[in-house]
Parts: structure tokens; C-alpha cells; sequence
């Protein structure tokens, strides 16, 4: 009996969803073997390391824990090369051969488009970086912190800093205004918010170069800055490019309906590292959309093998919660095109809400690994609607 090799690349939200899906529907079965490939075995709650960057405590989390029981193998180490030809991934000094794909390594920002962000500029791209950025703020006494980017990692950094240290000041740059997206009521609340903390908030902003001690803006004008955290843009890594996979300008593979790359159709591509086009345009990166494409992929590399065709994805958003330090949120609800709708949460709930959501991610990937392999996830139909952020 010949065993299908699936190989999942990277354990964020969007590729751990699918190992475990592949691993319940697939457990007791000898036709199918499952291996998830991370650089480290401590699960990364990128919707917490805004806390981690602040000096805060988050629980760690054990992929191999998670995979317990499973059946599904896991491999630590860093995804250097990706052969499409030969069927092969290079993970450190070892080669590990698939049949089917699943490439879920996420985004990163993007630090090259600006110059001296590289060399100056902190990221929260990984614990690490999240790690280094808290020691910086700790040793500070008294100084500016600048945030580039107003987006929600902008906005929920920017408060987290303000409020955990209240003897810096933080300026928060963008193009445009905070909670733009947002409707009046929620962007108003978000907007009080960030004064409320004494975060300074800079809009019509374009950072045209950073420097070692302060940003340069479009015009000539420069903000002295002791530290600078990045959060304009994401890019995909290099790797699907360098490999022949068809790539957007971001390096995220391009997919057909079903998740499977347009150049190479036994690779399928999940979360921040695709481009997925829906009826309103490319999903944007967050959990709630990352879940459910992990989710479909593994449905789809399983209805392949029983021979039948994979249905197309669609997904509609549902909410967009942004905390505003500990104890204060704003919970846009929206349309499935990701227009805000007229009903919002803020304040005391809205935060409590902001925590279950960002909780709930760990408990979601329990149940399905104790899911039959029968069994349905996310609503029916193919249509996924409902998610976490």
C-alpha cells in the first residue's frame, strides 16, 4: 500500500488548523501521513505579542502537545529550500519528501520598502522580536517611542505601550486616520481611547527613511525617536518565489478557488503566505480568515484522495475587535466584504469579548483534534462565515 505524503509548512494559525484536520479525519488510517513543520515547538500567538512586546506574561503553548495522540508527525527546524520538481522541502541539514503541499509560512513586515528600517526599526514578527523590543522599553527612563503604521497591530501596540508605560510618549504615524475602516461610533471610542492613554496619533504620515534616532517623513520633516516599532505592510517569505511558485508583488502564492497554487496544483497555500481572491477582492491576513483556510485546504487534499473535487473557498468576515490596553476594546461587526455594520461593542465588554476571541483560537484546534473523522467544522456548504480574528 503506497502512504500519501502531506507535508505542512509552518504551525501558525492557518497551517496548525490544517495538520489537525488532515490528522482527525485521517487517525487510524495507514494510506495518509501527516507532518507539521514549525521553527520552534512553542505554538505563537501573534494576536498576544503586542503583550509579550510589553512586558507582559502569555502562556506557552506545545505543538507536539497538540499533536499528541493525532498521529500526526512533527518537525522542528527552519524551511531553508522548496523543490516543486523533485517534491522535496530542506529543513536544516534533512530533506523531507511530500505528495501533497500545504504552505502555510506566514507573513512578516515589511522592512525593506523604507530605508534604515532594517538596521533601526523593531518588528513583531516572531516572541523573539517581541522579546528584544519589551527589553528596550524597560531600560527606557523617558523617551519617544514611534509606531509606524496605524493599522489594528499599530493601534493595539501603540495603547499597550502607552499603558504599560506611561513615562514614554508614543506617537502613532499613518496615512490615515485610526479606525478608518471603522464606523463612527467605533472610531470614535477607539480614537478617545488613544488620547485617553496620551498616545499622540499623526495622520496624512508617509516615514520616508528611519535613522538611528529618529524618522524621516515625506516633506523633510523629522520625529526624534528612541525606539521604533515597524508595523506598515507585511510581505510573504521568499521562499515560494525562489522555488518557481506563481507569486503576487507581496511573495504570496497565488491560488486557484480551492487553495491549490495556480502554477503547481499539488501545493496548496493557506493564511498570510496566499493570495485568495474572493468576490470582494484578496483576503487580508488575520486569524479569522487563516483558520478557515487551513481548514478547507485539509478538506481538500482529503476529498482529492477519495476522488472527488475540492469546492471552492468563500469566506465573509464577521468582526473586527481591537483592545485598547487591558481593559478597554472597540468590536467592529461587519459585513462579509469586511464593511463595518452598524452594530459595535466598546468598553468594559468589548474587551472581554477581544479576550475570548483572542483565547479562542487553542481551545478550537482541541476540539477538532478530538473531532470524528466524519465529522463537520465551520458552517456547511463550503462557506465559511464565522471565525476569530
Amino acid at each position: 500500500m503506497t502512504t500519501h505524503k502531506v507535508l505542512v509548512l509552518g504551525a501558525g494559525y492557518a497551517g496548525t488548523a490544517a495538520a489537525i484536520q488532515l490528522a482527525a479525519r485521517t487517525k487510524g488510517r495507514d494510506d495518509v501521513e501527516v507532518t507539521l513543520v514549525n521553527a520552534h515547538e512553542t505554538f505563537t500567538e501573534r494576536l498576544r505579542l503586542h503583550l509579550t512586546a510589553t512586558g507582559q506574561q502569555v502562556a506557552e503553548l506545545s505543538i507536539p502537545e497538540l499533536l499528541d495522540g493525532t498521529g500526526a508527525r512533527f518537525v522542528r527546524g527552519w524551511v531553508t529550500a522548496l523543490d516543486p520538481g523533485t517534491r522535496t522541502v530542506r529543513v536544516d541539514d534533512r530533506v523531507l519528501h511530500y505528495d501533497t503541499l500545504v504552505y502555510a509560512l506566514g507573513g512578516v513586515a515589511d522592512t525593506v520598502i523604507v530605508p534604515g528600517v532594517e538596521e533601526h526599526a523593531h518588528t513583531l514578527n516572531s516572541p523573539e522580536d517581541a522579546e528584544v523590543l519589551a527589553g528596550r522599553l524597560a531600560r527606557l527612563e523617558q523617551g519617544t517611542v514611534v509606531v509606524t503604521g496605524n493599522g489594528l497591530t499599530g493601534v493595539e501596540s501603540a495603547a499597550e505601550i502607552a499603558e504599560q508605560h506611561p513615562r514614554l510618549r508614543v506617537v502613532l504615524l499613518g496615512r490615515r486616520e485610526p479606525g478608518a475602516a471603522m464606523n463612527r461610533k467605533a472610531r470614535a471610542h477607539l480614537q478617545a481611547a488613544l488620547g485617553r492613554l496620551g498616545v499622540e496619533v499623526r495622520t496624512g504620515a508617509e516615514v520616508t527613511k528611519v535613522l538611528p534616532d529618529a524618522v524621516e517623513l515625506a516633506g523633510g520633516e523629522t520625529i526624534p525617536a528612541d525606539v521604533v516599532l515597524w508595523t506598515s505592510g507585511t510581505r510573504a517569505a521568499p521562499l515560494a518565489a525562489a522555488a518557481g511558485l506563481a507569486v503576487d508583488d507581496r511573495g504570496r502564492v497565488i491560488t486557484d478557488a480551492t487553495l491549490r497554487s495556480v502554477s503547481h496544483p499539488n501545493v496548496h497555500a493557506v493564511g498570510d503566505a496566499a493570495a485568495i481572491s474572493q468576490g470582494y477582492g484578496v483576503l487580508h491576513g488575520t486569524c479569522q480568515s487563516g483558520m478557515p483556510t487551513g481548514v478547507h485546504a485539509a478538506v481538500s487534499i482529503l476529498r482529492a484522495l477519495a476522488g472527488k473535487e475540492p469546492k471552492p473557498f468563500r469566506f465573509g468576515y464577521y468582526h473586527t475587535p481591537v483592545s485598547l490596553g487591558r481593559h478597554d476594546a472597540v468590536v467592529q461587526f461587519t459585513h462579509p466584504d469586511d464593511s463595518p455594520r452598524r452594530i459595535c461593542l466598546t468598553g468594559g465588554p468589548a474587551a472581554r469579548y477581544k479576550e475570548a476571541v483572542t483565547a479562542s483560537p487553542w481551545p478550537t484546534y482541541l476540539r477538532m483534534k478530538k473531532m470524528p473523522a466524519s465529522g463537520a467544522f465551520w458552517p456547511r456548504g463550503g462557506r465559511f462565515t464565522r471565525g476569530v480574528r
